[in-house]
């Protein structure tokens, strides 16, 4: 059976608080820029690999600092978007891209089945497999989750400028997000999205529809713009607002 990670490639999915006491679990599916060994740059340069296509830059230490103001586990994606999205259905042709915004990915191009199942077996997986053990391991003690996915958003995509501080998304199931919508507005100067600059749904929104969703947990996902969180300083500004501010929505809809 053909591989794709050898040894020296690093893990796949970084858990921090995995036995964090929060009913918090967040998660971030394009935490990561890594690459594998076996791909090289995907024909790609370098300077290409560190903007937003590769990955939702900011968004890591933003989920470590708000997991450690709320004691919960965060559960992270190593591996760049540009591998296969973990945030899409494998086998759609989002999964894995052969242009992103206006950048080819000559490395993604006429991949034969064998190349995108390895990917997926070997990445997409056992990422979203970690998040089921953590997730099951929960409901079987008991213990209440709010999911809250984490990403962030170019300033500019395709030339055109998005004016959103932050976007509050959802899908079928607005509680918790409209809740965490209404008190972000409240916050002086924020310019925030109503499922923008993003509708999540079904065919872009793989973990919000199916852990989120698919087990009936209150969640929510999270844009915020990158420009706003790429330096330390924007970084423990949004996790501190968040930390104070998702309690607040959680417990006004689930009461102790």
């Amino acid at each position: 059976m053909a591989r794709l990670l050898c040894d020296s490639d690093p893990p796949v999915v970084c858990v921090e608080r995995p036995a964090g006491s929060s009913g918090f679990v967040l998660l971030c599916d394009h935490a990561g820029r890594i690459l594998p060994r076996a791909l090289g740059d995907l024909g790609v340069p370098h300077s290409e690999l560190t903007r937003h296509i590769a990955w939702d830059i900011g968004i890591a230490e933003v989920g470590r600092r708000l997991a450690l103001h709320l004691g919960a586990c965060l559960i992270m994606q190593n591996y760049s978007r540009l591998v296969i999205d973990a945030n899409r259905h494998p086998n759609t042709e989002q999964s894995i891209v052969s242009l992103s915004e206006r950048t080819r990915i000559p490395g993604n191009e006429r991949l034969s089945n064998e190349e995108v199942e390895v990917r997926a077996r070997e990445i997409f997986h056992p990422y979203h497999d970690r998040i089921r053990q953590e997730l099951d391991a929960r409901h079987r003690a008991s213990r209440p989750t709010v999911l809250v996915l984490l990403h962030s958003f170019t300033p500019v995509f395709l030339g055109e400028c998005r004016p959103w501080h932050a976007g509050v998304l959802y899908n079928r199931d607005r509680h918790l997000a409209h809740a965490l919508l209404s008190l972000l507005r409240q916050e002086e100067g924020l310019v925030v999205g109503d499922n923008q600059p993003y509708a999540a749904n079904d065919a872009t929104d793989y973990s919000l529809c199916v852990h989120g969703e698919g087990r009936g947990l209150p969640h929510v996902e999270l844009e915020i713009r990158q420009d706003l969180i790429e330096h330390a300083e924007g970084q423990a500004l949004w996790a501190e607002r968040l930390a104070r501010l998702l309690p607040r929505a959680a417990t006004a809809l689930f009461p102790a």
